[in-house]
């Protein structure tokens, strides 16, 4: 079906925060001013992680990530959608399109895992601090972010193959800035009964596993700290 929508579908239209002509300009510094402290905002902070040797350990190093993936996950759409501020005609292919939400899914779901792995850190940093350099090894470290990647690999293929596997029809006018799930399923004239089955399944393993995991996490860290306070009280 893939070759089929690519032959019947080949641009799809952004519709974009507003189509009042007033507003572009305004919003395009805007975005572009966020865009920018952004960047550079994570730029610096993975520079002075990467060059002081002071910084690194575990928790430096998930931090690394999380800077690395915010300034990709903000890559992802951003610049076309500024693009768009500045254009008449908000156009984005459909390759382009499928490109896109392959890359939104990947890094957002890595960064749920990403501070998951935080947590779990703050955790052992604080309710087992003898053992600490053992259990955050750089083994397991490495390990984490290795599985946070791979997570988030699997699940982008998930919705991105099955959104592949959809054909579009006349209307081809995306209500959104950018190419996210529900606005392209909206937008299909064949049923989306398995693209909604995996983002339940998916989708819900990827918001409740991590939440769950944080809260859990911050919930030990919260009871030992009391513990602490009422012992020394």
């Amino acid at each position: 079906m893939a070759s089929e929508n690519a032959s019947s579908v080949t641009e799809l239209i952004l519709a974009g925060l507003t189509d009042l002509p007033e507003l572009q300009l305004p919003l395009f510094c805007l975005f572009l001013f966020m865009y920018m402290v952004t960047v550079l905002g994570n730029l610096c902070f993975i520079t002075l992680i990467r060059l002081n040797s002071h910084l690194h350990t575990p928790m430096y190093f998930f931090l690394f990530n999380l800077s690395f993936i915010d300034l990709c996950y903000s890559s992802v759409f951003t610049p076309k959608m500024l693009i768009n501020f500045t254009s008449k005609k908000n156009i984005i292919s459909y390759r382009g399109c499928m490109t896109q939400l392959y890359f939104f899914c990947f890094f957002a779901i890595s960064e749920a895992y990403v501070l998951t792995s935080m947590a779990y850190d703050c955790y052992v940093a604080i309710c087992n601090p003898l053992l600490y350099n053992v259990v955050m090894s750089p083994e397991v470290c490495s390990s984490l972010m290795l599985g946070s990647y791979l997570k988030a690999f699997l699940g982008a293929m998930a919705h991105t193959g099955c959104m592949l596997r959809l054909t579009f029809c006349d209307v081809n006018t995306i209500n959104h800035y950018l190419c996210d799930i529900f606005p392209l399923l909206q937008l299909s004239c064949t049923s989306t009964h398995v693209n909604e089955l995996v983002v339940f399944i998916v989708g819900g393993i990827n918001v409740i596993v991590p939440s769950v995991t944080i809260f859990i996490s911050y919930g030990f860290i919260v009871s030992s700290i009391l513990r602490i306070s009422s012992t020394e009280g």
